[in-house]
């Protein structure tokens, strides 16, 4: 998926081989299984291309991330422990891409003017009576409840 994601475009087989063959020896049979299996799992789409098929990703890499979060999220017995335990992981550079996608979400939060990155975060676990999901969210995103790595092998790059 990495290598389907970064070239953002419809790729064959035969591409994403020679592009893993600069790194490893990997058999041309062993990367059209992995498409085959992403396509089944619908993290790729196909189309005909002669005698090959063209694989397009489905969503992108950040709804990917995004509904991995949301599904750890909605699986914890304290969402707001979650929130706060993960809040606290975070790097000053992290806590300020988060406070920017909240102003762009929500851009009524104490900080929109100003800079505090303290601010958007404490208003990320949301106003009183806000329920999860009240947020406009990728649709994509939503649909994504397995990894696409999980009968592939490790992401290790591909």
């Amino acid at each position: 998926m990495t290598r389907v994601w970064q070239w953002n475009r419809p790729v064959t087989v035969r591409e994403v081989l020679e592009d893993l063959q600069q790194e490893r020896s990997i058999a041309y049979t062993t990367v059209m299984t992995v498409m085959d299996n992403l396509h089944q799992k619908g993290w790729v789409r196909r189309e005909v291309d002669g005698r090959a098929y063209r694989y397009t990703a489905v969503s992108t890499r950040a709804a990917y991330s995004a509904a991995l979060m949301n599904e750890a999220w909605s699986r914890s017995d304290n969402p707001a422990a979650a929130l706060v335990a993960f809040f606290g992981m975070m790097s000053a550079e992290q806590r300020e891409a988060l406070a920017d996608a909240m102003r762009i979400v929500r851009p009524g939060l104490p900080g929109a003017s100003g800079h505090p990155a303290e601010e958007a975060v404490d208003g990320a676990v949301g106003e009183p009576g806000d329920e999860p999901g009240d947020e406009p969210a990728d649709e994509a995103a939503g649909e994504a409840t397995e990894d696409p790595a999980d009968d592939t092998g490790p992401e290790t790059g591909r």
